[in-house]
Formats: structure tokens, sequence, C-alpha cells
């Protein structure tokens, strides 16, 4: 069972003017696709070629490098694809606002944290919002690692994650990473972000 890539869940332009759409189209159709078609490589031939990439993320720290990295490339940029929409940003609402309240103070508090998370991420990696033993975290990630992973230093259930590699945001933003942040909250796709929220209770 080969791994594939998706399409994008909305055309490349969607996200103007806050992710361009040239960005979109070299993210998705060649970072993204080199590391679906790295991971079949990698687990070709292997009993890891049936696990479901969830499963191979979880315990991609006991199987290999190439693993590892592209499972966590392949995982973590169709999870950010569908944490971003067309129109969508604003603020959370319901039971994710009441527990972002309870966890940050407010939601300006959390959106400090999270861009903090984001822009203190030496080199490449992302900044995540999780679900850790029944409270919100922020935490971050090198490279393609994720919550979900065994050699994660913070594990938890992903509900929102960001790209800080600069291929997510060089094109429009060069090397002003906290300007892409703070553009970032202008696509949160809030809605699935709740959807991950209540099936993670």
């Amino acid at each position: 069972m080969a791994f594939t890539l998706e399409p994008l869940p909305y055309a490349y332009d969607a996200l103007e003017p806050y992710i361009d759409s040239e960005t979109m189209k070299i993210h998705h159709d060649k970072h993204h696709q080199a590391y679906v078609d790295n991971l079949n490589k990698a687990v070709e031939g292997t009993p890891n070629e049936t696990t479901s990439l969830e499963d191979l993320v979880k315990k991609a720290g006991s199987i290999s490098p190439a693993v590892r990295n592209n499972g966590g490339g392949h995982w973590n940029h169709g999870f950010f694809w569908d944490s971003m929409a067309a129109g969508a940003g604003g603020v959370p609402t319901g039971k994710l606002a009441d527990a972002v309240n309870s966890a940050f103070g407010s939601f300006d508090a959390f959106k400090e944290k999270f861009e903090g998370a984001g822009k203190t991420r030496f080199g490449s990696g992302w900044a995540w919002l999780i679900v850790k033993d029944g409270k919100l975290e922020v935490s971050s990630t090198p490279n393609q690692d994720n919550p979900l992973m065994d050699v994660a230093e913070v594990k938890g259930t992903p509900l929102l994650g960001v790209d800080v590699w600069e291929h997510a945001y060089y094109l429009k933003y060069q090397n002003k990473r906290p300007d892409y942040l703070k553009a970032f909250w202008n696509v949160v796709n809030w809605k699935k972000v709740s959807e991950r929220f209540e099936s993670a209770q």
C-alpha cells in the first residue's frame, strides 16, 4: 500500500494574500510530494509497508531516520493543509475557546505563546497546539517531528500546527518569520481545530 499525496483541499491561491499561490504550489507539489516519495522508498519491502501513516509516525523514532523525517513530513503537511481554509481566521468558539482561556488566560495570550514557539524554534521545525493530559499546551518540534512521535520532547494530540521551515514562507516573507506567523492567524480553520479538540476529549 503505497502512500499518496492528496490534492490540496482548496485552490493554490485560496490563502492569498497571507500565503501566496507560488509558495503553495512549490510547498505542496514539490516538498510534500518528495516526503511521500521518500517515505515509500523507506518502507518498501519492509513490514512497515502496510502500516498506517499515523501508526508509522507514532513509532518513527524506533524505525529509521528516513521514516522519521519523511513520515513526519507527510503527516505534518497533510495536517497543516487541513488546518487552513479560505476566508477563515477569526477566533475559536465554544468548548475550544473556553479551553484556550482556561489554559492561557486569553486568546491573545495563547497567540503570543504560539508565535513565540514558532519564532524561537531554531532552524527548521513546527509549532503546535496540543492536548496533553486533558489540557491545552503549546510546544514545538525540530525538523519534521511532531507530538505524536515516540521521540517527541512533549507528547500530545495535535490540534493546530504551523510549519516554520523557510520553504513555507520565504518567497513572500523572506527572513521575516514573525510576520508570517502573525499572518497565519488569518487562515486558521478553527472549525477543523474544534473538531480535533472534540475528538481528543
